[in-house]
């Protein structure tokens, strides 16, 4: 009698297909998400493909991954199967010795290989680039293909050349029409091997990259820094993609197979599944590059580099200062203002940054800045009172507000009340009422703050003291509240209320209010960080003209209620600050986006190295107290 059990080895099979495939299900039922978020699904909307096809970032980062995944798939198809042909041949002591170097960059962690190649670019001053990247790919995927054509070489007869030279054909012909067509099953399936190596790589391209070039995998990491489900859209679109590819590759030997029991044949099916597959590629960047075009204006040809963090910019704003101007814009994308002047000390050239304010006071400090020419400024005029003359450029000299805003709590209101956050400030996150249910930023700089204001102290001082107090405030916190400590997930998270309260930028808090009517933004009384991001020029700047050019457009209504109304902000233009508030606006109800001025227990970060690494230090000790409690 047969057993209704399913053997062990099914149902272990049917988990692996669904822990693997579900997440690839829940990002496209994404993808048409009418809302911004990642996780509660609000009804049915195509916006994100809209906004997806008409981001000429995102688009040309799918061009490059395309360009740079067949280009280096062609040439290392070729070097690899033109060398593991050669190996065939060579003595065994040569062929074991270049297999054993062969398997290296195969078993060796990517993050080494990524940094080998840097290092290598930058010690023989290549640029880097989209040159660096195709030949950092090229590289990685050469041993790929020999490792999957070695076996078929093996397999064949050593004196099938021999052979076939005896009969007439040269050396070319034998490996033309013999040698190659038996091993053609290994050096396609290197080459596919390759294209996903290329097409999938973010290490390696991460650190081998310049110049503005991103491919698909940078692209995503950097859009997934803050909400944005046009990620969800276009990886989408690369999984249709490849699904058409799959489909095609498993049908033709299928149709072959029933070909050939009929009497009739398909020639080169290998080739036959390549050209539909270049075929798919060229037509879709043919396509993409139709989207592209300049025309003839003042700044026709001129480039301007900006260095930039992640999703702060305008959905419209660059391309539109392009076809305002006919320039074309590169923006890199940096993740802290450390890892931007770390590139900037190094000599890295770009035409505007967009720092915070302590990491602007250090460049000035540091002489890395050039002041700004106020005659071609237009601006200013339009910008809030509040954003100008701060301490880290009293004169605004050197920098021109880009967005500002507050550090404060965002709380659910059916949770927390306002009573709790009145009599304990920032001390809430020790309040046991709450723990287990609270979210601490993964920010030195701004945790340090909570804990300085909570004890009564400037969030500036320098007193070994105070500092050490702050710290064990944060240490107590950590080991007696059971924190989650995170970045940007707090943003989606909260909106959907996972905990009771968290520390937050108040652009993030304005997201988080628009999308749950139950979270509420608090100020603490003891006073917060009132912070600002601003544009600079560097010394080293190749574009100054242009980049003076593009602060104003930034400045002007236009530019500043884009990049406002889109990234959550707050917007340095006084009128759009006020639009954007007033019944009907945006913004309209949601506090957080106007941020508390004139309170005198407000300040502005200013920059200490020294006190900086003690900050430094301290946090990385709390972040260990925090994993040791969990």
């Amino acid at each position: 009698m047969k057993s209704n059990k399913r053997p062990i080895g099914t149902i272990i099979m049917i988990s692996m297909i669904i822990f693997f495939y579900l997440p690839i299900l829940f990002m496209i039922v994404f993808s048409f998400n009418s809302s911004k978020s990642l996780t509660h699904f609000t009804g049915f909307s195509l916006q994100w493909y809209e906004k997806m096809l008409t981001n000429n970032a995102m688009m040309e980062s799918l061009y490059i991954t395309i360009f740079v995944a067949v280009l280096a798939t062609v040439i290392s198809t070729i070097v690899g199967t033109i060398s593991a042909i050669g190996l065939s041949k060579s003595k065994k002591i040569v062929h074991d010795l270049i297999m054993q170097i062969n398997d290296f960059p195969i078993m060796n962690p990517e993050i080494v290989t990524a940094i080998g190649l840097m290092l290598f670019f930058i010690t023989i001053k290549v640029e880097k680039g989209l040159m660096t990247m195709l030949l950092a790919h090229i590289a990685f995927c050469i041993p790929y293909v020999i490792l999957s054509v070695m076996p078929k070489i093996r397999s064949l007869d050593p004196n099938l050349a021999d052979a076939a030279m005896d009969l007439g054909a040269t050396p070319w012909q034998s490996l033309i029409k013999v040698i190659v067509p038996q091993i053609m099953p290994g050096i396609f399936s290197g080459a596919l091997i390759a294209f996903t190596m290329s097409f999938d790589d973010f290490i390696i391209s991460y650190f081998v990259t310049g110049k503005g070039i991103k491919n698909l995998s940078i692209m995503v990491y950097t859009m997934s820094k803050r909400v944005n489900p046009s990620i969800n859209a276009i990886s989408t679109l690369v999984v249709v993609l490849i699904t058409i590819v799959l489909i095609i590759v498993n049908v033709i030997p299928l149709i072959r197979q029933k070909r050939a029991k009929a009497g009739k044949k398909i020639k080169n099916q290998y080739f036959v599944v390549v050209g539909v597959i270049i075929a798919l590629i060229v037509g879709s960047v043919g396509l993409g590059v139709s989207q592209f075009g300049g025309k003839n204006k003042k700044y026709q040809g001129q480039t301007l580099h900006i260095y930039n963090t992640g999703e702060y910019t305008g959905e419209n704003l660059l391309s539109d200062f392009e076809e305002a101007t006919g320039c074309k814009v590169v923006m890199d994308l940096f993740e802290s203002n450390e890892q931007m002047y770390i590139k900037v000390a190094n000599g890295e050239s770009y035409d505007i940054l967009i720092p915070s304010d302590y990491m602007i006071e250090r460049l000035i400090q540091e002489e890395r800045l050039q002041t700004l020419d106020q005659d071609k400024l237009t601006g200013l005029d339009l910008l809030s009172d509040n954003v100008k003359g701060l301490p880290y450029d009293p004169h605004n000299e050197y920098s021109v507000p880009y967005f500002w805003g507050s550090v404060g709590i965002v709380y659910d209101k059916t949770k927390v009340t306002e009573a709790d956050l009145e009599k304990d400030g920032f001390s809430i996150f020790k309040n046991p009422k709450y723990r287990g249910d609270i979210y601490l930023y993964d920010s030195e700089r701004d945790s340090f703050m909570m804990a300085l204001k909570a004890l009564g102290y400037s969030m500036n001082t320098k007193e070994k003291k105070e500092l050490q107090d702050a710290y064990q405030w944060l240490v107590e916190c950590v080991q007696t509240m059971e924190p989650e400590i995170v970045t940007d997930e707090i943003i989606d998270n909260m909106a959907q209320a996972r905990k009771a309260l968290g520390l937050v930028y108040s652009g993030d808090a304005v997201y988080i209010m628009s999308e749950n009517e139950n979270m509420e933004y608090y100020l603490p009384k003891e006073g917060t960080n009132l912070w600002s991001d601003a544009m600079v020029i560097p010394k080293n700047a190749k574009n100054v003209d242009l980049a003076h050019e593009f602060i104003n457009f930034v400045c002007d209504y236009d530019g500043a209620m884009d990049n406002s109304s889109y990234v959550g902000y707050t917007s340095p233009n006084q009128e759009v600050m006020t639009d954007l508030m007033k019944e009907g606006g945006d913004f309209h109800g949601i506090d957080a986006y106007q941020p508390r001025a004139g309170y005198d227990k407000d300040e502005v970060f200013t920059y200490d190295e020294k006190t900086r690494k003690i900050i430094a230090e301290y946090w990385s000790k709390v972040k260990i107290a925090a994993s040791n409690a969990n």
